[in-house]
C-alpha cells in the first residue's frame, strides 16, 4: 500500500466507516497506479480538500483533482471532481448504465460496482489528464 501522505489524511481515511473504507482505500491505489502508468500525469499530491483525501496533478498540472468520499445522497462510496468539468457528464453519456452518478460531481459507487474495472481507471485518468 502507498504510504498516506501525512497524518490527517490517513486520519480522514480512518474516519470513513468501517464497512467503506476498504473499497475507498481500494480506489486511492488505483489512482496512485493510474497516474503511475502515464508519465504526462507526474507524481500526484495527496492532501485534504473539504476534508476528504484529495489528489493533485500539482508537478504537471495536467488534471483535475479527485476526491474520495462518500456520498450524501446514497452514503456509499464516491469519487468526486471538480463540478464544472465535462468528466461526469461525459462519462454518463458514453456509460449510462453502467455507473451511478450524482450530478456533475460524482461517480456514485455502490457495493457491488467492481472498482477493478476498465471503466474505473479510464474514469480516473480522464481526470488526471483533464487539461491535457
Amino acid at each position: 500500500m502507498t504510504p498516506f501522505a501525512s497524518p490527517q489524511v490517513q486520519a480522514a481515511f480512518d474516519a470513513f466507516p468501517a464497512p467503506l473504507r476498504p473499497g475507498l482505500v481500494q480506489l486511492r491505489e488505483l489512482i496512485f497506479a493510474t497516474a503511475a502508468k502515464d508519465k504526462a500525469i507526474g507524481p500526484l499530491e495527496e492532501c485534504l480538500k473539504w476534508g476528504q483525501p484529495a489528489y493533485l496533478t500539482s508537478v504537471s498540472k495536467s488534471g483535475t483533482t479527485l476526491r474520495l468520499g462518500v456520498s450524501k445522497k446514497t452514503q456509499g462510496k464516491a469519487l468526486f471532481v471538480h463540478c464544472q468539468t465535462r468528466l461526469v457528464a461525459d462519462f454518463q453519456t458514453q456509460f449510462p448504465d453502467a455507473l451511478s452518478f450524482d450530478g456533475t460531481r460524482a461517480l456514485l459507487l455502490p457495493d457491488d460496482v467492481d472498482l477493478t474495472d476498465d471503466k474505473m481507471q479510464l474514469f480516473i485518468r480522464r481526470a488526471l489528464t483533464y487539461h491535457l
